[in-house]
């Protein structure tokens, strides 16, 4: 039986630039050698990485934010997320991080939900999801925000509500895409005491713990 599994792999690249470079991310060129022998050009973003927190609260419900997005012309409901802005950073530390600023809540329970690549044809960004539990509100002063978190809107949704809008069209970030699915998942198999735990090596971002 064959198995299932994503395997790295990387294909000859005769020449490479790097046509733009960014604040945080960058575009590249490559050409890269075919199992023919032909030769392709291809251009991609190059991403640092990000982290996401799917805050589940003790009555079932997930924090959730409003943020405009430009590129897409639209208002999003999302899970905290944000850049792994620092090279080899604790993917788990960033996400402690973002659940703080932006939603000005700690957790004392955290998990690994799932690690997927956001649009691996044309961007080399990776994303790691958590799941995080036991919630409460941090301690200290608010973390100051400014551009377009400065109009974010707060919310808490049960996560089967989170579901209904997902299969429905009517909500579309990725990272809550895949974290209310994933969650899903999880409670109607095997738990998520099953889960990886929060430090679970990430080949796609390696990281020191």
């Amino acid at each position: 039986m064959t198995t299932i599994k994503d395997t790295a792999e990387e294909w000859e690249v005769r020449a490479t630039a790097t046509p733009f470079v960014g604040n945080k991310t960058s575009v590249r060129t490559d050409d890269v050698v075919m199992p023919d022998g032909s030769v392709v050009r291809r251009d991609y973003q190059v991403h640092p990485g990000s982290v996401a927190v799917l805050a589940l609260d003790d009555h079932g419900r997930v924090l959730i934010l409003k943020q405009y997005r430009h590129p897409v012309r639209h208002k999003l409901w999302e899970i905290p997320a944000g850049l792994l802005d620092i090279p080899g950073e604790n993917p788990l530390h960033a996400a402690q991080r973002e659940l703080y600023e932006e939603a000005h809540v700690k957790a004392e329970d955290w998990r690994v939900l799932t690690d997927v690549y956001t649009t691996p044809g044309g961007c080399s960004e990776a994303v790691r999801v958590f799941l995080a539990r036991g919630l409460s509100e941090a301690e200290g002063e608010r973390f100051e925000v400014e551009d377009e978190e400065a109009d974010m809107e707060l919310a808490r949704v049960p996560l089967e509500e989170l579901v209904r809008g997902v299969l429905a069209g009517e909500l579309h970030n990725n990272c809550l895409v895949v974290g209310a699915l994933a969650l899903t998942a999880a409670l109607g198999g095997s738990g998520v005491e099953s889960l990886r735990p929060a430090e679970a090596p990430w080949p796609a971002r390696p990281f020191e713990v």
